[in-house]
């Protein structure tokens, strides 16, 4: 001991060496034993159960049980609160924010009724408050309209018969849906593991070749988005849902899938084109865009890593990365918070701007169509302009009617629309010909479109009748609704 306190005294730099290696050995040491006994309270939260879930419970307060913290976060959803340059989680009238939709959707339930979509847990709520679902006189949409919406959706399947279940009436199963977007979707309630509930993502993916039962779980963290998250139609003959994938995922791809079985959504009312209405193509942008390409999931920016307690957990508040900054983007980027949202807005910035030449030109080619043929224009003179209007609206709503305004792939998103401005304009120099031979004077002079309430007074929609017509349903129709599944299932709880 002495020979070491002399040794100390003549060479002190030594003892200070001795002690600060000490506590770095004792810093460490207090790390790893932190993170050893953090990994168990992962371990032990993660597999224990307070009590069994059964296989198609669809009330989120029941798995919540198990899992307060994601119930928790989950609950955070019903909140409307954010709104980015661009979107977010507030409500936004699009048609009254830009009125020309109106015209892009004539003839079609959109031209009523199309706001931003909210977080997952207004989901019942919001489609039966739509004006598109219609009201007590009033039943336009198939029972398939609900696929998304609720966690019952998986049980009325198994009871119902796939098939069955599609070619409904969505009013009918009113009382038999009224639990939103939630656990039962995406999570085996057994084992928690992430799994695939929905047919139409899992026929388009064998039609393509896919083994499901070998699909890794980062790859399963965007494909249960993408059961919802994508594009879809539904088969005229009996409203079966189906993902036009077969020719890939692009809009180029889905189009010439889409000409190929000569579909159509609807005959747009002015125009008289075969029109095709893009859903939220949200999986297949991403899909062409760098983030997919370097293996990144949507859960990884829309549902980061959590901490809290010593608990690792998967944050259920599924939102906008922008209102999650530090969580979402700087897990990988390492730019201060407010460099990349201003990256973001710029890109989002030009995309707006090349949607709002494409929304323009297109509503003016359709008024021009309606005056062409209000003028004795025939189906053969007509028949290429319809096409290029055809071509050109859907690959500006394919961009436009996906979340995020493009940046899950701007590059691609900027090309889409300037491929539907370029056929827009196309469409318009093959109407302003057959308008000349007509002897119709050219340019045609447009209607004044620039209110939601001008532009729906245009294309003839009594918007009043309408109006009143969701009131009434929501008073009765809706409140019986609830009573009786409150019967069923015993609770309901009030989102």
């Amino acid at each position: 001991m002495s020979k070491l306190t002399n040794l100390f005294s003549e060479k002190p730099w030594m003892a200070y060496g001795l002690f600060f290696l000490t506590v770095i050995i004792v810093f460490l040491a207090g790390l790893f034993l932190s993170s050893v006994i953090e990994r168990r309270a992962e371990s032990a939260y993660t597999f224990q159960t307070v009590k069994p879930i059964p296989e198609y419970e669809p009330r989120n307060e029941v798995w919540g049980e198990n899992y307060p913290r994601e119930y928790e976060t989950y609950m955070k959803t019903l909140h409307g609160d954010f709104a980015s340059a661009h979107g977010g989680s507030k409500m936004i009238d699009y048609l009254e924010k830009y009125p020309e939709l109106v015209v892009l959707w004539a003839g079609y339930a959109f031209s009523k009724d199309y706001s931003q979509g909210r977080g997952h847990a207004n989901a019942v709520k919001d489609i039966r408050n739509t004006l598109r679902t219609g009201d007590n006189d009033v039943s336009p949409m198939y029972a398939t309209c609900w696929t998304c919406k609720s966690t019952d959706v998986p049980r009325l399947m198994r009871t119902m018969g796939v098939g069955e279940f599609y070619k409904g009436k969505w009013k009918d199963l009113g009382s038999e849906v009224v639990n939103p977007i939630g656990c039962q979707d995406c999570h085996d309630p057994k084992t928690m593991n992430l799994r695939i509930t929905r047919p139409a993502l899992i026929e388009a993916l064998e039609r393509r070749g896919t083994d499901i039962s070998k699909l890794s779980r980062q790859e399963m963290r965007s494909l249960v988005c993408a059961q919802c998250h994508v594009e879809y139609y539904f088969k005229k003959e009996d409203a079966y849902l189906v993902f036009p994938w077969d020719k890939g995922f692009s809009a180029d791809e889905m189009e010439a899938y889409f000409d190929e079985i000569e579909f159509s959504d609807w005959t747009h009312s002015l125009s008289r084109a075969p029109m095709i209405k893009a859903q939220h193509p949200d999986y297949e942008l991403f899909m062409t865009g760098v983030h997919a390409a370097r293996n990144v999931a949507c859960a990884d920016c829309h549902m980061p890593y959590k901490s809290e307690g010593g608990v690792k957990f998967t944050d259920h508040h599924i939102q906008s990365p922008l209102n999650n900054v530090a969580n979402s983007c700087q897990v990988c980027h390492r730019e201060e918070t407010s460099r990349l949202v201003k990256d973001v807005y710029e890109r989002q910035d030009r995309i707006e701007e090349l949607r709002r030449i494409a929304e323009k030109a297109l509503a003016a080619a359709h008024i021009e169509a309606k005056t062409a043929w209000d003028n004795g224009a025939t189906e053969a003179q007509m028949k290429k302009a319809l096409t290029l209007i055809r071509h050109a609206q859907w690959r500006w709503d394919w961009v436009a009617a996906a979340n995020g305004l493009g940046f899950h792939s701007p590059v691609e998103a900027m090309r889409v629309l300037g491929t539907s401005i370029a056929k827009a304009e196309e469409a318009r120099r093959e109407l302003g010909i057959i308008l000349v031979k007509l002897n119709v004077p050219y340019p045609v002079p447009m209607p004044d479109i620039s209110t939601k309430e001008k532009a729906q007074t245009y294309i003839g929609l009594d918007m009043d009748k309408f109006k009143k017509g969701k009131e009434e349903f929501l008073k009765t129709t809706v409140v019986q609704w609830d009573e009786d599944a409150k019967k069923r299932q015993g609770t309901l709880k009030e989102y």
